[in-house]
């Protein structure tokens, strides 16, 4: 085995080699990237723009869009420069930097969307009293103990690995993804898998209980309202539904090894399924949440074609 002082960087071995079909790659990858950069920020632009818009809801979902450029940033510039390179390194340092991004917006996405349930269940259960408690001070604080938070559980959930000593550097991801690096080394102990748990259970779980008791209680009290309301509120609330449940499927998507489930399953597949989450999250957003809902979509005509 390698002596662990000399480990200075990690070999994605995923990528293989990809011969002639490395600028395909490199066109499509490029392409995806900048069309979610491009989505999230003309909306991020039009809510900072249009003050109709400056509501509490709108300002959650900009932070959104701005956590979805995050994940996308934390994600692709990697994936394009290793394409391009022939040796596929990547050093301790910027490994560690794309871990904490990408595992600092996993639960900023999580209570993202945990906050914009808590706004729908305000401003439907609780109508008269919506101004009130979701006023733009609170909202920013909100936003700003989101990310404080975020980054807080992945400190606590994986910093321990910026000390391990590593006995090997090939990484069978296209990604420095957690597992496989705690795999590399030289003593494995008990703390990696209590990190995992509480990462799952701070990140997903705890977050994903209260969106559901949102709509729940949503649900409960269309049912006693007209059909006017309750089309206003389906028509504000079944993006968030979608996104959760597409989260949900990434999730699923991302714990399972599908080479044990399925024999002679291509290593795109199994390359490309786990990253569900950052391949269509990022593009679901701005169009599920934004360019669907009717005040975003007429503000983003009036921005793109200069309407008064």
């Amino acid at each position: 085995m390698e002596n662990s002082s000399e480990i200075v960087s990690f070999v994605l071995s995923a990528y293989g080699n990809v011969g002639d079909l490395k600028y395909l790659y490199l066109t499509i990858i490029l392409f995806w990237y900048v069309s979610i950069c491009v989505a999230n920020i003309v909306l991020i632009v039009v809510i900072h723009v249009d003050r109709r818009l400056h509501e509490p809801m709108y300002i959650l979902l900009s932070n959104l869009c701005v956590n979805e450029i995050n994940a996308s940033t934390s994600l692709y510039p990697l994936l394009l420069s290793q394409m391009y390179s022939d040796s596929h390194e990547v050093t301790l340092p910027w490994c560690y930097l794309q871990m904490c991004c990408l595992y600092t917006s996993a639960p900023a996405e999580f209570w993202s969307l945990a906050a914009m349930a808590y706004d729908r269940y305000i401003s439907i259960c609780h109508p008269l009293r919506y101004n009130v408690i979701m006023n733009t001070e609170r909202v920013l604080k909100i936003i700003l103990l989101v990310w404080v938070f975020s980054f807080l559980i992945f400190i606590l959930s994986f910093s321990f690995i910026f000390s391990l000593q590593f006995c090997g550097n090939i990484v069978d991801n296209v990604y420095c993804e957690h597992q496989l690096i705690i795999r590399l080394s030289c003593s494995v102990s008990v703390q990696s898998s209590i990190s995992i748990i509480f990462f799952v259970i701070m990140s997903i779980f705890i977050p994903f209980s209260l969106i559901s008791v949102s709509y729940v209680k949503i649900l409960t009290v269309c049912r006693k309202t007209s059909t006017e309301n309750k089309q206003k509120a389906m028509t504000t609330c079944t993006p968030q539904i979608v996104s959760v449940s597409n989260l949900f499927v990434g999730c699923i998507f991302h714990s399972i090894n599908f080479r044990l489930l399925i024999s002679q399953v291509p290593d795109e597949v199994n390359i490309i399924l786990p990253m569900y989450m950052l391949i269509c999250q990022p593009m679901l957003t701005p169009f599920m949440y934004g360019f669907n809902l009717p005040k975003i979509r007429q503000s983003c005509k009036r921005f793109l074609f200069k309407r008064k």
